[in-house]
């Protein structure tokens, strides 16, 4: 294992092959990183993980896309579609924990590099699988995306404004969920592995994140009947709850309960909406939103969004402003919470990195190791872990199972 600060974080002497490419699976295996396992990143000779050639901004030679969920980890590149290059990753296997993989089902298998194949050198291997619809399944051999899974799992359909079309979320949040799913997954099995001394597949899918996070909407269908539909930055049954237009920007407040609704009478000055029939209860609101809104959009054009919040902060009211992407990375609170910080890069020198969102006070997360440069480690991560010598690197290189310059 390389040398990294750190000896206390919760995932230290966890060594982790990484078989993923694109989102869900290099976020999952990111988040490991973070806790200090180490996570042996295996990428394609000369192209790499797919998020090195997206269309997203490049900073200098590298993909911003890339940058965004691969720290913490080391590059080797190698040739899966040689028998000998899955036999290193086979000698990696051996050595290490973890195995997580996002090939679509089946294919793992055929290379050779399926949990059954593998357990067989490892018994105590945790092995993770993240696909788009899940391993089984009338949709399992489908293409997936998380625009795909945000349609078939319902979360597209309550997304967007009332009276129009379904809309994506704007971030990836289905990938992202996914991955959380999956590190969560594999620490639960790592630590059921303490028990019983052998290891286990765990997977998620792009699909059952979705479903899983349908939430109120499920069981208001479920148990009451009720389809939800779309309702933008309103809430179906909680009024007010919505994105207001200000002066220079955008107010959200929400009520939950009554005494939500009190403080922010308070807050706006209009005591006069307390003693209103159209307002007293929650369900007298939802019935009369509009009206309601109409009165709302009213008061809070005459300020700023900072004059806003202010004020509603000052009576305890829940409210925030809709931040832009650069405003969030200046807001103070971001910033008091560490969710901004940087690391160095071997050729880009400091890059902005976002922090992590759990906090662990005794063993709080790392960030020791830049995303990588394509193959970067290849030769130390081959010797080192998998125990070649240079003659057989040398002849690994000259079949172009590992690229030349590594």
């Amino acid at each position: 294992m390389d040398e990294r600060p750190g000896e206390l974080l919760p995932l230290s002497g966890v060594r982790v092959v990484d078989l993923t490419r694109a989102l869900s699976g290099p976020f999952c295996t990111m988040l490991l990183g973070d806790q200090g396992a180490e996570v042996v990143k295996i990428e394609r000779p000369v192209v790499g993980d797919d998020t090195r050639r997206q269309s997203n901004p490049m900073v200098g030679t590298e993909n911003s896309a890339f940058l965004a969920v691969n720290r913490n980890k080391r590059s080797v590149a190698v040739d899966l579609r040689a028998e000998a290059g899955v036999e290193v990753v086979r000698r990696l296997v051996a050595v290490s924990d973890v195995v997580v993989e996002n090939f679509r089902p089946g294919k793992a298998e055929q290379m050779g590099l399926g949990y059954e194949q593998l357990r067989e050198l490892n018994p105590g291997l945790v092995y993770c699988s993240i696909s788009g619809w899940g391993s089984d399944g009338p949709y399992a051999a489908r293409g997936g995306y998380a625009s795909t899974a945000e349609a078939a799992g319902g979360l597209m359909s309550v997304t967007g404004e009332r009276g129009r079309g379904p809309v994506k979320v704007g971030v990836s949040i289905v990938d992202s969920l996914t991955g959380l799913y999956a590190k969560d997954a594999i620490t639960a099995a790592l630590l059921a592995r303490v028990r019983t001394g052998v290891g286990q597949k765990v997977e998620t899918s792009l699909l059952e994140s979705t479903v899983s996070i349908l939430s109120m909407s499920a069981y208001a269908y479920l148990l009451g009947g009720v389809v939800a539909g779309r309702w933008g930055s309103e809430h179906q049954w909680h009024v007010p709850w919505k994105a207001f237009p200000t002066v220079d920007g955008f107010l959200v407040i929400a009520t939950n309960n009554q005494e939500q609704w009190r403080k922010i009478c308070v807050g706006i000055e209009r005591p006069d909406l307390l003693e209103d029939p159209r307002f007293t209860t929650m369900a007298d609101r939802a019935a009369h939103r509009e009206i309601l809104y109409a009165l709302l959009d009213e008061v809070f054009a005459t300020r700023t969004t900072h004059d806003w919040v202010a004020r509603l902060d000052a009576v305890g009211a829940a409210a925030a402003p809709v931040n832009t992407i650069d405003q969030v990375f200046a807001d103070p609170q971001v910033l008091a919470r560490d969710m901004l910080q940087s690391v160095e890069h071997p050729t880009l020198g400091p890059i902005a990195q976002v922090g992590h969102a759990q906090k662990l006070h005794g063993t709080p997360h790392q960030i020791t190791l830049p995303p990588p440069l394509l193959g970067q480690h290849t030769r130390e991560v081959l010797t080192d872990l998998g125990g070649y010598t240079p003659d057989e690197i040398d002849e690994l290189i000259s079949g172009r199972v590992i690229p030349a310059n590594c």
